[in-house]
């Protein structure tokens, strides 16, 4: 009998154990494939003008996207009005304004640049208060939203007398975190019903177009781009891996946990982006990069406070099925 039991309790077990790691495993490949796109970056800018580079990786991202999701769905074409707003909103802010952020890592190190994208869920009610009428403030959110941007202050450490590329070059990441962030909260509002799989897809597409006037505009030429298997493998990591693949990844967790779980990814993205910067670019991890961004994460702790002690459970519940 007490053979019986002993096996019925490793058949019940196995499985969970299994799904645990499965889900475990899932979070950190998301991680480092996200967070290995800002080192990526920052690599591809020796070869690749920076707004050309942005609109190369999200053609061919945009096409890898869109035909997965033709394939695989039939909502994979915008048809109400809804759809074309939440299409064009992502695609102008948040796939258009990430050739900002191509522009900025020129001046700053991968490190830096995940650190001030981690902002972006702090950013989120801010942008999202005057235009979404759920969305409201209590009073430690607000508290929260301004320890955030303290830490940003300890990461960029803006001094007006020594007004550099470097402080420009962090100015335009963060601008291209507010874009991003911005057509976020767009697509929220405007409800799209087809698939978000094709809508990343078509963003993308409207994104690259974008950048490529805005590549013309700024003199970028293909010239400019030295054609080396370096670069080859940079783009191809960057459209297939890092969009294509973290992509799926972070819908399958959306699926299995929610938004609240799967985006505190972006507290662990920062520390991967800034190890392998180091490890693989020789960037320096400064002090104050690492005290700025535990603020960063202590400010969204506390402005997700209530929600944060409400899906502990679920968590629980989940990474152990």
């Amino acid at each position: 009998m007490a053979s019986s039991t002993k096996t019925v309790e490793t058949t019940t077990t196995t499985p969970r154990t299994g799904f645990r790691f499965q889900n475990v495993g899932l979070f950190l490949l998301m991680a480092i494939v996200l967070g290995g796109a800002f080192p990526a970056v920052k690599a591809g800018l020796e070869f690749l003008p920076p707004v050309l580079f942005a609109a190369f990786r999200f053609t061919l991202a945009g096409v890898l996207i869109l035909g997965y999701a033709i394939v695989t769905s039939d909502r994979w074409r915008p048809r109400t009005r809804n759809d074309w707003t939440a299409v064009f909103a992502a695609g102008v802010f948040s796939m258009g304004g990430i050739g900002l952020a191509f522009i900025g890592q020129q001046f700053t190190t991968a490190g830096i640049a995940a650190i001030i994208f981690s902002l972006s869920p702090i950013l989120t009610p801010i942008i999202a208060w005057p235009l979404l009428a759920d969305e409201r403030l209590s009073r430690r959110g607000i508290i929260g939203i301004l320890v955030g941007f303290v830490g940003v202050g300890i990461v960029v450490q803006p001094n007006p007398a020594a007004f550099g590329s470097t402080l420009v070059g962090q100015s335009l990441i963060l601008c291209a975190t507010v874009s991003v962030t911005l057509g976020s909260v767009l697509i929220r509002r405007s409800g799209p019903t087809m698939s978000v799989v094709a809508l990343t897809g078509w963003a993308m597409l409207i994104g690259a177009t974008i950048q490529y006037g805005f590549s013309i505009a700024l003199g970028e030429s293909l010239s400019m781009v030295r054609l080396t298997p370096t670069a080859v493998v940079i783009v191809l990591y960057l459209a297939v891996v890092a969009s294509g693949i973290g992509f799926v990844i972070y819908y399958v967790l959306l699926e299995r946990f929610g938004p609240l779980e799967v985006n505190l990814v972006t507290y662990v993205i920062p520390v991967v982006a800034t190890l392998v910067g180091w490890a693989v670019l020789g960037e320096t991890i400064t002090a104050a990069a690492v005290v700025g961004f535990l603020v960063i994460a202590a400010g969204f702790a506390l402005l997700k406070y209530r929600e944060l002690v409400a899906v502990i459970p679920h968590v629980r519940k989940a990474a152990t099925r």
